[in-house]
Formats: structure tokens, C-alpha cells, sequence
């Protein structure tokens, strides 16, 4: 591996970064004439990419297919069944429903064969639905609405004699109501059987300005206070590398030595040569975001090919960091920095001077560097990759301008050795370790099931039991030098190595792990769990629900979730059965989880007005969308808001997140607020 393939890698990340937008399903109506008084109702799906639609025929408990649905039909009578033609779906085992599902991607035609009868009263209306879904989130199966007359039917189409009345209605199909959707009574049933006496017009009052008022719980900022302690920490221990360490006594050397006679100078040009570093990698992190752009780096944390792509860039520079090869840059370029060094002075020949010790110790910085702006752009926030390096570049020049100021402590530096090497195949063990994640990702992302939950700890704890091996001196890799006896240091890193395999042993069974529970894959990939844990009571209806929570006096927690929305069973594996979070769910919520897919017809067709047009609510889950839609201004799944008993929140909402301590303390800020 050399540098010309790390370039045309990042390369291919830029090219392959363009492939995100942000809308998700378009559709197109048209009718064909088949001949014998037979047509052809057209369905042509534009998917943007990143997304993708279910197929009209999936296995019953699986995600909402693709369907059609006539409101009205006259003059004709459909024939036979709503089916995709041309492109084949992808079929592919998909472990949350555990079954074989087909999925289309980019374009899908679909097509209902309609038997004309009467072309003077011809007249179709009906909808179509389609549920959309990304590495993170799923939309509702909004219905896509078409209407045909007499008027828009091939010219070439003669009517034939129907085999039933010549005007049917579809079934199910219901006169639409005058009233309002919130004056509906309760739909479906829920757990228990009590009283609706909440006023149900204010429960369905929008509240986007009382959510805008608490903000949001996820801004960015502390994401980038993480990616900056993490480019601290990677900086310091880059610091501990053979291409590094040794550079700290020689160039404090070089510069007090230049400046015998002015201490007070070497000292200033310690600094700037300090500032210059942090300059360098600064700049490196704005070039990284100016190249992929802000709405690239938000997709990349859940595209599958982008984490293959790291996956393959960690493992790599694991391998350099193991001894396999070496990361090393063109002569040419060292040579043409020491030129410049030589020939200019002042501030720009200190700028050199850094530029030339990025490059020199590239080979150990290269991984490093490498895997932070992997683990900066996952953040999904413009100014991480920049964050990152400003934390990197700050540990790798603090000691170049402390050690100037007191040069006397170099004396106390310990001398370079093989204990630097050492420091490099630790950091081989956790980059390898960490490339884990990323092909966790990709895998949970296409469905392949190779690297299930169990599977995962088992990699880690085969890496960190070697690791521990290692530390003890029982291996031995390139550079490495004889162990004659065993330091405080490594016993100690080596009896944690050893703890951290041990306490992974209990997750085969279902252990929960809570420290990396984020890092890991979802329970609901395990293939053995001791036990199953479920929340106690669930509340399927909203109004039902909040009036159950205001006869308790407990806050509602409303979840909208999906059948087909695969980060909702995520969730509800991984972080609604963690001990605490349920505990605190059964005990102190009413839980209302209302599914935006749900299939179930209402009892009545009804009609609402939104964004200046009419939009017709056919099915539970059209109810249930309608409600996130018109009352928080939201439609991705899953959704989490807690609500007082007017359907007022009272905290921030909270959306896909697989850290515990978050949702814990969503929870609490909640709980807390209602009580006050």
C-alpha cells in the first residue's frame, strides 16, 4: 500500500460522496392501452439514491409493501394484481424480520391491468403507497394519489362487456366526513379499557414552538467536543511514535542552538514552529470539508459503501501499525521541504520547518490522522474534521514549545527504543478493533448477517486477549525487541487488555454491555439470548393513552415508530429493554407507541388540509403520520416526544440514538419537567 493508493482511495470517497441528495420518492401516472378493451395503470418510482422501496409482495410481519389502493372506480373493473415489471427487486435475507425481502433502488415500474367497460363513465382515483428507507431512518407509506377520467384514456381503447355491474365501488371506500380528524373517536383498542375524557382538539394542537423552545438535545456541540478530545488523545499518543518521539530533543535543540546568544528568541520561534503545526492539520481538516462537503459528511455515518471504504482504510493502517508495511511519502517531497527551510527565514521558514515534520513522521501520524477524520466525518457535522485536527496538531505541539521554553527538561525525556515500537502495536491492536464498527455498519446496512452481534465480541475478544499476550512479551512483531523482564507499565495495560476480553465473554449470552453498547451491534443480531425482555404496558391508540396518563398523572412517552422501520427495532432491542430505561418507562411513563405503517382502514375515509392541499387518511397509520406531521413537524421514525396532559411536551424530542446515558436522559429531563 503506498501513498498514490491512499489518494485514489480518498478519491473515490469524494466521487461516491456526491451520490446522497435529500429528497426520497417521486411518482409518475400513466395509463397504456393493452388491446381487447384492457389498459395499463402505470406506476414509475424515481428513488433517490441512498433509499430504497419495498416490493409489492412481502411475506405477512414484514415491512408495508408497495400497494394500491382504488378510492373510486367506474366504467371498468381492475384485473388481476398491483405488480412491479421490468426490474426484478432485490431479494436479500434481512435479519431484523428474518425473512427474505425485495427492495428496489434508484427506479421501480409497477403495473395494475384495468378492464374498460363503459369509456363514456370511465373514472379511477385511488392512491399508492410506498415506504422509503435509508441506513437510518424509514418515511411513512404516504399515499401518492392519481385520478383518470374518460378524457385521459388512449384514444385506441374500445370498452368490452363487464362480467359484474358496470360501476363498482372499491371496498372499503367511505364517504368522506366534514369534521375535523381530531373530533374522531378512539380507532383501535389498547391494553385497557378506559374512558376518553381529554380534550382531544388539544391534543392535537401543534406544538413545533414549545419543542423549538427546549432545542434540540443533539446539536452537534457535543459530538464536537468529543471528536476534539479524541484528536487530544490520538495527538499524545502519536507523540509516543518512532517517527515522532525522537524529533522533540532535536529540533528544540536545533532552534536554542540557532539562537545561542537570544534564549527570549528560540523560545518565540519554538512557538510560531508550534502554531505552524497547528496551522497545518487545521488547514488539512477545512481542505477534507471543502472537498466532500457539509451534506456528504452527514450521510457518510450510515452509507454502506462509505464504511466499507473505511473499513478497508483502518484495516490497512492497522497493518502499517503492526509492521506489515510502511506508510511512507515521496522522497521527493521531504527534499523540496528541506530546500525551502533552507533557503527563506523567519515565520515562513518555521511554516517549512513543520511542514517538513509532517511529512517525515507520516509513516506513524498517516494511520493516525487517517482514522480520525474517518471517525470526524461520521459525525455528521461540517466543522469535525477541522475540530479533530485542531486537537491532534494542539497535543503534537505543546511539548516542542514547552521543551523550548524549559530546555532543561528534556534531560528527563526517557531515549528512544523499542518500547516506542510497542506503543505503535497497541495502537495497530485498537485501530483494528475500531475498523470493526465501521464493517458492522455496512453489514447491518445490507442485510448480510456476517458480522452479528456475537460474532463482533468475538473479534474483540480474540483481538484484546492478544493484545494482552503481547503486552506480556509472549509475541513478538517486526521491530520488536526481546522483553528480558516485564515493566509496571506494560503489567498493568496488559492485566486491562485481559479485563476488557473477560468482560466481553458475558455478551455471547445476551449481556447487555453497556459501556460500548453504541459501538456494538444491536441485540436483535445476537443468536442466543439467555432471556427476552419486553417493556410491560404499550399503548396503541394516542387519545386512549393520554387519557390513561392523565387518570394516573404520569407523563405520556409517545413513540412513532414503523413495522418496516428498521432503527425502531433497533431501539426497542438495544435501548427500550436496557434495565434502567425500562425500568423508569414502566414505572414512572405511559407508553404510546403509534406505527405510521400500520395497515389497519379507519373506520371512515377522512379528509384533511395540509400545506394548502387535501390529503386523504385511509388507514391507521395514515392517522398516525398525520399526527407527527400536523402536530411536531416531523416524519422520520423513529420519534420520541413526552408530552404533559394537554399534548404539551416537556423536553426535548429525541430521534435514533443507540447510546443509553442519551436516552436515560431524555427520560429524566422529561420526568423532571412534568413534575415541576
Amino acid at each position: 500500500m503506498n501513498f498514490k493508493r491512499t489518494i485514489t482511495s480518498l478519491f473515490l470517497l469524494f466521487v461516491l460522496s456526491q451520490a446522497f441528495p435529500q429528497h426520497v420518492i417521486s411518482w409518475k401516472f400513466s395509463l397504456q392501452d393493452k388491446g381487447n378493451g384492457e389498459i395499463e395503470l402505470i406506476a414509475d418510482a424515481t428513488i433517490q439514491q441512498g433509499w430504497h422501496m419495498y416490493d409489492s409482495k412481502i411475506p405477512d410481519n414484514g415491512p408495508y409493501p408497495t400497494s394500491l389502493n382504488f378510492d373510486e372506480i367506474k366504467g371498468a373493473e381492475a384485473v388481476g394484481d398491483f405488480n412491479a415489471t421490468g426490474k426484478q427487486a432485490t431479494v436479500k435475507y434481512d435479519p431484523v424480520f428474518q425473512m427474505n425481502i425485495g427492495t428496489f433502488d434508484n427506479s421501480a415500474r409497477f403495473i395494475q391491468r384495468i378492464k374498460v367497460t363503459d369509456k363514456g363513465s370511465f373514472l379511477i382515483t385511488g392512491d399508492v403507497r410506498a415506504q422509503a428507507c435509508d441506513d437510518k431512518s424509514c418515511t411513512p407509506p404516504l399515499p401518492n394519489e392519481f385520478s383518470f377520467t374518460s378524457a385521459d384514456l388512449p384514444k385506441t381503447v374500445t370498452a368490452t362487456a363487464s362480467t359484474a355491474a358496470s360501476e363498482t365501488e372499491a371496498p372499503g371506500t367511505a364517504v368522506l366526513p366534514t369534521g375535523n380528524l381530531s373530533q374522531d373517536s378512539s380507532l383501535i383498542s389498547s391494553p385497557a379499557a378506559v374512558p376518553i375524557s381529554v380534550d382531544k382538539e388539544l391534543l392535537w394542537t401543534p406544538v413545533t414552538e414549545e419543542l423549538n423552545t427546549f432545542g434540540t438535545q443533539h446539536d452537534g456541540s457535543s459530538s464536537l467536543w468529543s471528536i476534539f478530545l479524541k484528536g487530544l488523545l490520538w495527538g499524545f499518543a502519536a507523540l509516543l511514535t518512532p517517527c515522532v518521539w525522537p524529533m522533540i530533543p532535536i529540533t528544540v535543540s536545533f532552534f536554542l542552538n540557532r539562537n545561542k546568544k537570544v534564549r527570549r528568541k528560540a523560545v518565540a520561534d519554538a512557538t510560531l514552529y508550534g502554531a505552524s503545526i497547528i496551522f497545518i492539520y487545521v488547514a488539512l481538516g477545512l481542505i477534507i470539508t471543502a472537498i466532500f462537503g457539509a451534506s456528504a459528511l452527514n450521510n457518510i455515518a450510515t452509507s454502506a459503501v462509505f464504511n466499507l471504504i473505511f473499513f478497508a482504510l483502518l484495516l490497512v493502517f492497522a497493518m502499517s501499525f503492526l509492521g506489515a508495511f510502511e506508510l511512507v511519502l515521496p522522497a521527493s517531497w521531504t527534499n523540496k521541504m528541506d530546500s525551502k527551510v533552507d533557503s527563506t527565514s523567519g515565520l515562513i521558514s518555521l511554516f517549512f520547518m513543520a511542514f517538513t515534520l509532517a511529512l517525515v513522521s507520516f509513516s506513524c501520524t498517516g494511520p493516525i490522522i487517517g482514522w480520525l477524520l474517518v471517525e470526524a466525518a461520521t459525525q455528521g457535522s461540517y466543522l469535525a474534521p477541522a475540530i479533530g485536527m485542531l486537537g491532534f496538531a494542539i497535543a503534537l505541539a505543546i511539548p516542542f514549545t514547552l521543551f523550548a521554553v524549559f530546555p532543561s527538561w528534556l534531560k528527563t525525556l526517557p531515549k528512544s527504543g523499542s518500547w516506542l515500537n510497542s506503543v505503535k502495536v497497541v495502537l495497530g491492536f485498537i485501530v483494528l478493533a475500531v475498523s470493526m464498527k465501521f464493517l458492522s455498519v455496512a453489514d447491518l446496512s445490507n442485510g448480510w448477517g456476517i458480522l452479528n452481534r456475537d460474532i463482533f465480541l468475538v473479534l474483540w475478544i480474540v483481538i484484546f486477549g492478544i493484545l494482552g499476550f503481547y503486552l506480556l512479551g509472549k509475541l513478538k512483531f517486526h521491530g520488536d525487541s526481546d522483553v528480558p523482564h516485564v515493566t509496571i507499565p506494560r503489567l498493568f495495560l496488559s492485566l486491562f487488555s485481559f479485563a476488557f476480553a473477560l468482560y466481553l465473554v458475558p455478551g455471547l449470552w445476551g449481556a447487555p454491555l453497556k459501556p460500548i453498547s453504541s459501538i456494538l451491534p444491536p441485540l436483535s443480531t445476537q443468536d442466543f439470548k439467555l432471556n427476552e425482555v419486553s417493556l410491560n404496558t404499550v399503548y396503541t391508540d394516542y387519545e386512549t393513552g393520554m387519557a390513561v396518563a392523565a387518570q394516573t398523572g404520569k407523563p405520556a412517552l409517545v413513540s412513532f415508530g414503523g413495522h418496516g422501520c428498521v432503527n425502531c427495532h433497533k431501539m426497542d432491542a438495544t435501548v427500550l429493554v436496557d434495565e434502567r430505561v425500562k425500568g423508569l418507562i414502566d414505572n414512572e411513563f405511559v407508553y404510546i407507541t403509534l406505527m405510521v405503517d400500520e395497515r389497519a382502514k379507519l373506520p371512515e375515509m377522512t379528509e384533511v388540509e395540509e400545506n394548502g392541499r387535501k390529503t386523504k387518511l385511509k388507514t391507521v397509520g395514515d392517522k398516525w403520520s398525520y399526527l407527527q406531521r400536523h402536530k411536531f413537524a416531523a416524519q422520520s421514525q423513529p420519534y420520541y416526544v413526552i408530552l404533559d396532559h394537554s399534548g404539551k411536551p416537556v423536553a426535548p424530542a429525541h430521534a435514533f440514538d443507540e447510546n443509553i446515558v442519551n436516552y436515560v436522559n431524555f427520560l429524566e429531563t422529561g420526568l423532571r419537567n412534568f413534575k415541576k
